[in-house]
């Protein structure tokens, strides 16, 4: 793990040994990511990744394995795509003038073996606070592939109370309790686009273990249009998810018949932009 932190901000560990992904973030003390509190989908890699408080599916399929087809029938797409597991490269780290910075190349091979590389770069601003992630997807085999993309933020329910709220203009009156839902655990997943928009944001809080600080999320919506939220507390699980992603929650077959994938040449990169702040 690198140790990632600036003058001022959560304190990160970006795990080098699955796509430089943050397992704890620590604020004011507290480590918010949910630890073993998370359920067991049976697939030791989303396993470790999901203990983290960011975790990245893609970019050959986001959320549950569904049927692959043509000359692969017979098998599944990896419960959250192949990214994860997949070590980093890391280019440089950097921490200076308060800031810290970390670029890192992901190299993955596909379900269907195709190649792709995640150019990954990490920052937080030491007058603000703000974490940001700006990555690149491109597609570095000789055919082309549709990309998705899904940035699981998860966080420890332990922290909640009845007075934690998620706040965004694509919610249902623009805000809901944090334990939305069916009791034990329910997921939505919403438009986040309003009128050609380039950032979307929505808010978690307060947090009375931090201060009473909100996280607040913001991503890029051109590419990530969507915003799915899930909270499982079943036992031993305890953990809210806030995913921005790329696609809406369908079957994989009915995105591609509704002609939703997005096909990247060889060659060509999609871009996927992520900041988050406790404020």
């Amino acid at each position: 793990m690198i140790d990632f932190a600036a003058a001022k901000g959560p304190r990160l560990a970006l795990d080098e040994t699955s796509v430089l992904d943050i397992g704890a973030c620590i604020v004011d003390g507290n480590d918010l990511a949910p630890g073993r509190a998370i359920p067991d989908d049976g697939d030791p890699r989303v396993d470790h990744s999901l203990e983290g408080f960011l975790f990245t599916c893609g970019p050959d399929h986001i959320r549950h394995p569904q049927p692959m087809t043509g000359a692969f029938e017979g098998k599944r797409y990896p419960l959250h795509g192949s990214f994860s597991s997949n070590p980093a490269k890391v280019l440089w780290t950097k921490f200076e003038n308060g800031n810290a910075e970390c670029r890192a190349d992901i190299n993955v091979v596909t379900a269907e073996g195709r190649a792709a590389r995640l150019e990954r770069h990490w920052r937080i601003d030491g007058s603000t606070g703000e974490v940001s992630l700006v990555d690149r997807v491109i597609n570095t085999s000789g055919e082309a592939m549709p990309v998705f993309l899904m940035y699981h933020m998860n966080i420890g329910g332990k922290w909640f109370d009845d007075g934690t709220r998620l706040t965004g203009q694509m919610l249902e009156d623009g805000s809901l309790p944090w334990a939305f839902g069916k009791e034990g655990g329910d997921i939505f997943c919403v438009p986040a686009r309003e009128k050609e928009q380039d950032w979307a944001q929505v808010s978690l809080g307060p947090v009375a273990a931090i201060g009473g600080k909100s996280l607040r999320v913001r991503f890029g919506a051109e590419t990530l249009p969507f915003l799915q939220v899930w909270r499982n507390q079943q036992e031993p699980a305890n953990v809210l998810g806030i995913e921005p992603v790329s696609h809406r929650w369908v079957s994989r077959a009915e995105l591609q018949e509704a002609g939703e994938f997005n096909i990247l040449q060889p060659g060509e990169a999609r871009n996927f932009m992520l900041n988050f702040a406790f404020v």
